[in-house]
């Protein structure tokens, strides 16, 4: 039964958007559907919006019957997607998950209940890695959002925050009908570890939607799979540089003060925690890769910091948009 037919004709129709580009990905699609339909607060429709890929599209509408899907009639990228997905449907409620991603039963349930409370017009949730081989000791806690998961310093609690991560996040339409949809000339296109497209959102939302409120909440949790690929230094140095290219954009549309307002907190505060914490995982601990940990966390915010320079030069230089990272590393 869906949540409409569960609560009554009142209730808000939800919806959960799903956006997929590549077959190699199938058994994560499939597990991502499926954790949707499972859900404990089930949604009216799910979509999900095949990027530029016939045969993927022809098997999955194959393997669902139920599911919507569409083809990505713009330009190839996950921000057109998205725009598609939240055209194919009238849903009050767009929930966006990621095609390699598996939603906890109750996922949905927090979010909608959050986005209920008076001014919030969006909703973002706990992220957990899965990792789908060895996990990296010298990755720190604090980088996790290199893998598309929540790093340490986010809230533990339900706390109003700037954006959401957008592997997890539930968005009122009526953010989209007042302040449009995600910016095309933002976000990942295929393998190419770029993004902050929601970020960009969620800044124009509460710029101009009085009051406007967006959520964290950690119960609503899912798991990111982050596959050995991931896991290396030159994707590492890739998702980072890609980060300040795109915080870079992000700035020249919206103003440095609000592109950058969490990044001032995270790098004066988080960061230097972190630094302590592998330093005294070794004085204390004896756990040597503690010297790693800080050593990436130094070397991940220099070279975020030399993306958004070289993207902020870009953007001076004739108003061009801030080029997109090199291809180092592929999903």
């Amino acid at each position: 039964m869906t949540r409409r037919e569960l609560e009554g004709e009142q209730m808000p129709r939800v919806a959960v958007i799903i956006c997929a580009y590549t077959e190699d990905r199938w058994d994560d699609l499939v597990a991502a559907i499926e954790s949707v339909q499972t859900q404990s607060l089930p949604p009216d429709e799910i979509v999900v919006v095949i990027d530029h890929n016939s045969r993927l599209m022809a098997r999955a509408r194959e393997r669902f019957g139920t599911v919507t899907f569409v083809e990505n009639a713009q330009a190839q990228g996950l921000s057109n997607a998205r725009n598609t997905g939240i055209a194919a449907t009238d849903a009050d409620l767009l929930a966006f998950l990621d095609d390699d991603a598996v939603a906890d039963k109750d996922w949905l349930k927090f979010l909608v209940a959050a986005v209920e409370i008076p001014h919030v017009v969006g909703v973002g949730g706990y992220v957990a890695p899965h990792w789908l081989s060895t996990q990296p000791k010298w990755l720190p806690e604090e980088f996790y959002w290199v893998v598309g998961c929540t790093h340490r310093g986010v809230p533990t609690q339900i706390a109003e925050i700037r954006n959401p991560v957008g592997a997890s996040m539930l968005i009122r339409r009526e953010v989209f009908d007042t302040v449009g949809v995600f910016n095309s000339d933002m976000g990942r296109v295929g393998t190419l570890p770029v993004g902050c497209e929601e970020t960009e959102l969620c800044i124009r939302a509460r710029q101009q939607i009085p009051e406007a409120r967006i959520l964290y909440v950690p119960e609503a949790r899912i798991a990111h799979k982050v596959p050995a690929k991931r896991t290396n230094w030159q994707y590492f140095m890739s998702r980072c540089y890609a980060e300040g290219l795109s915080k870079a954009q992000v700035s020249s549309l919206v103003g440095e003060s609000e592109g950058l307002s969490t990044e001032r907190i995270y790098t004066r505060v988080t960061l230097p925690r972190g630094v302590r914490r592998g330093l005294s995982d070794v004085v204390l601990r004896g756990d040597i890769s503690g010297i790693a940990r800080s050593a990436a966390i130094v070397g991940g915010l220099s070279i975020t910091c030399a993306g958004y320079l070289r993207g902020r030069l870009n953007a001076a230089s004739a108003g061009s948009i801030p080029e997109r990272a090199p291809e180092l590393a592929v999903e």
